[in-house]
């Protein structure tokens, strides 16, 4: 009987409720107050009918949530999270890694294959207002909400899947790549702690779209065993450097490297090719020891003395066509690794196309939500929210299901896994087999409240509308305003 219900759940024995009953474990520890409600309340967004929840107090009327919507609005208020012990229990957890040697190289004797991990950012309704892309016909809008950056752990293959590390809210006044490179200092020092990474294993992969500074980002970071691989505007001018085999000291720069005019770029050092399913031929050409010149703006504006000079490998991929035989344009990368080999370029332009599924994550949050989602008042993330998708994880493998005959239309991942939609729509079901560590609700009269004329102690954090602060952009514009 019991493996009859475990079938009808949608999972293979019972090791997927065991994982999902430890971390649920473990998600409770973390709730330092008013955790009974908490963890509750996040049951019943785990278990909310399909559709976006656009009130908190219809999770009340939830089967799951056994406590009054005045709990609700106490949980919310009250409620406290350790966020630390919670991101230290997400780096423990069981990450994926590369299955399969990458084309070209079989890994060495005791080589392990790396862990990708990626950067990017949601955008949930808010007070202030950001700057998004793609949203309308200038490919750039200004829109109310609140940007939150993200860093999450993908897999090699096509898949709706990511796990999801740690989340940081970017506030009006925040400097958004100083965000980012202190986020993935703390995500890379809990993976070492957690024994994710040692030494002697390949470096971290980090993975970011345009507009996060990769070459910034690598600087800040070049203390710690990570890789970093971003993509470039396609009208870049770099100088790669030179070297003179007579000796003497190579100059700074070299000549112009133009991106859009090919009699300007030097013979490759590195060219593959490689055969996908839905593009074509892809052809990678790789530069090695290619610094791009900084200028003293933007995320260098604080930096004392001569700009440093930060080497990597520049990558141009190009493939033969898009879906529907569209044209393709050339992608242009930068990797903070130099001396690459064949294997190393593939992993690295592969890694980057992984990027895209951290799409479907932060949409689903969005649309869940409705754009706008209550948080606790625990400083700047959403640990909960976080901590629900990973729950899903373990209820991702599809059982034999020969009543099918094909997969779904809009199933994105393989036969044999659920999609993370699908999976929200059975928790309820899996839910029934876990061990509930939420203590009964004791049924009493509602307490008098706080007394009269005392001040209240915890005060909801207030910001600004709109996003205020205004930064100069160069050295010219400082030194006119010391003047």
């Amino acid at each position: 009987m019991n493996e009859t219900k475990v079938v009808r759940v949608g999972l293979l024995p019972e090791a997927a409720v065991g994982q999902a009953s430890r971390f649920r474990d473990e998600l409770y520890a973390c709730l330092t107050g008013r955790g009974d409600e908490l963890l509750e309340l996040a049951d019943a967004v785990l278990c909310a009918p399909p559709g976006a929840v656009r009130s908190a107090v219809v999770l009340t009327l939830l089967p799951e949530h056994r406590r009054g919507h005045g709990a609700m609005y106490d949980g919310l208020n009250q409620g406290r999270i350790d966020t630390d012990r919670l991101r230290s229990s997400l780096a423990g957890l069981s990450l994926p890694r590369f299955a399969a040697p990458l084309p070209g190289r079989a890994p060495g004797p005791g080589r392990r294959c790396v862990a990708v991990a990626a950067v990017g950012r949601a955008v949930l309704a808010g007070p202030t207002f950001c700057h998004v892309y793609g949203r309308a016909k200038t490919a750039s809008q200004f829109i109310p909400g609140w940007p939150y950056s993200f860093v999450a752990v993908l897999e090699m293959g096509a898949t709706s899947w990511t796990q999801i590390l740690d989340t940081v809210r970017l506030g009006p006044a925040d400097d958004a790549t100083a965000v980012t490179a202190a986020q993935l200092r703390g995500v890379v020092e809990r993976l070492v702690a957690a024994g994710q990474w040692a030494p002697g294993e390949s470096d971290i992969v980090i993975v970011a779209d345009a507009g996060y500074g990769v070459t910034r980002l690598a600087w800040v970071l070049r203390d710690l065993p990570v890789e970093l691989v971003g993509r470039v505007r396609g009208d870049r001018v770099m100088r790669p450097r030179v070297y003179d085999p007579k000796g003497g000291r190579p100059p700074r720069h070299g000549p112009d490297f133009r991106f859009t005019r090919p009699e300007t770029w030097p013979e490759p050092a590195v060219t593959t090719r490689t055969a996908t399913a839905n593009y074509g031929k892809a052809t990678a050409q790789a530069w090695d020891w290619v610094p791009p010149r900084l200028p003293h703006r933007a995320a260098w504006l604080d930096h004392e003395g001569e700009l440093p000079l930060v080497e990597g490998t520049l990558i141009r991929l190009e493939v033969e066509h898009l879906s529907k035989d569209r044209a393709a344009p050339a992608v242009w990368l930068w990797s903070s690794k130099t001396g690459t080999d064949d294997a190393d370029v593939n992993r690295a332009w592969q890694a980057f196309l992984r990027r895209f599924d951290l799409e479907p994550t932060s949409a689903c949050s969005s649309r869940r939500w409705a754009g706008r989602a209550p948080a606790a008042r625990t400083g700047s993330g959403r640990p909960v929210d976080v901590a629900d998708h990973r729950r899903l994880h373990p209820a991702q493998t599809r059982p034999p299901d020969h009543s099918r005959s094909a997969t779904p239309v809009g199933e994105a991942d393989a036969p044999h896994r659920l999609t993370p939609a699908r999976v929200r729509r059975t928790f309820r079901n899996l839910r029934q087999h876990m061990p509930c560590p939420a203590r009964a609700p004791k049924p009493h009269r509602p307490g008098p409240g706080r007394p009269p004329g005392t001040l209240n102690k915890h005060r909801a954090p207030r910001y600004d509308v709109g996003k205020t602060v205004r930064r100069e952009k160069t050295v010219t514009a400082l030194q006119r305003l010391e003047d």
